[in-house]
């Protein structure tokens, strides 16, 4: 089995557990583990982008923060907040 070392990325807490109730990722293995485990929707595009972009910052040694990016649409899409991208938003609401 290939071990590739962890890839770093901006930290995020995604919404995966329901509302208020947020899960960290500090790399972006643990951002792939989320969406390939607990993701609740994997039939949109920004899903499937966001797993072709970490798998590839994680293979080929792209862009993370890329791959961040992608994840964070694909959240949004799936109808989660993430933390702190989400945080000007949430305090608008409030």
């Amino acid at each position: 089995m290939i071990r590739y070392p962890l890839t770093p990325i901006e930290p995020l807490e995604v919404e995966i557990n329901g509302a208020g109730q947020y899960a960290p990722a500090e790399t972006v293995e643990e951002m792939i583990k989320f969406l390939t485990s607990q993701w609740p929707d994997k039939s949109k595009p920004a899903f499937h982008s966001a797993l072709a972009r970490s798998i590839d910052a994680m293979v080929f040694a792209t862009d993370p923060q890329a791959a961040r990016a992608a994840f964070v649409v694909a959240a949004h899409a799936a109808g989660m907040h993430v933390l702190p991208d989400d945080m000007d938003e949430m305090r608008k609401a409030s």
